[in-house]
């Protein structure tokens, strides 16, 4: 009679002692698949941060083009009031659009990367631009500023000319050197923008 009772306990322990084993095996499994996809996340996580690494060749490029496309946004921003030519207040409107977001871009990784944001429009060495390819001085700067019509189109063409080119060696010179994708990126679209508005530029002078 006794032996007949402990039959159907030992049935129910032994079912209890399965569900437990299958409750262990799933929680072992969810485990293993967590830990592979966090494996996973880490790995992918340092690819990226290998390929966004910069250098120093990336940090003086955004520096020295912040100031540079400053500088133009100046002159573009003289020649909404001051240029005759449709022409030439057209390809400032287009300067300044392209412009500025660059700088708003440039500013953020230099941001990012605990790096000084440089002031104005003049560079960061004693306040003179000699050092950057293109850059007009003060008194370049106000020549253009007191000249209007005919005399402002002319100077502003021939400065901006010059800018240009400055702002497409710096922008070669980091697609050699850099090692931030986003920033060659940058300068790869700077050099094929700015020189397409070279281009564009002499055509408007040869035409005047």
């Amino acid at each position: 009679m006794h032996a007949n009772r402990s039959l159907p306990l030992r049935a129910v322990v032994a079912a209890a002692t399965a569900a437990v084993a299958l409750l262990v095996s799933a929680l072992s499994g969810h485990h293993t698949t967590g830990a592979a996809t966090a494996l996973r996340a880490t790995a992918s996580a340092h690819v990226k941060t290998t390929t966004d690494k910069h250098n120093q060749a990336d940090v003086t490029f955004a520096q020295t083009m912040i100031l540079h496309h400053r500088q133009a946004i100046g002159m573009a921003e003289m020649a909404r009031t001051r240029a005759s030519s449709s022409d030439v207040k057209t390809l400032a409107v287009k300067v300044k659009k392209e412009q500025a977001p660059e700088i708003r871009t440039m500013v953020g990784w230099l941001n990012a990367w605990g790096e000084k944001v440089p002031r104005g429009m003049y560079g960061m060495r004693h306040g003179h631009p000699s050092d950057m390819a293109g850059m007009m001085n003060k008194n370049e700067m106000h020549a253009l500023n007191r000249a209007s019509g005919k005399s402002f189109d002319t100077m502003f063409l021939a400065m901006m000319i010059k800018h240009h080119e400055g702002a497409v060696q710096m922008a070669r010179t980091e697609k050699k050197h850099g090692s931030y994708g986003p920033a060659k990126a940058l300068a790869n679209r700077i050099v094929i923008t700015q020189t397409a508005e070279i281009a564009q530029m002499r055509k408007i002078l040869q035409t005047s």
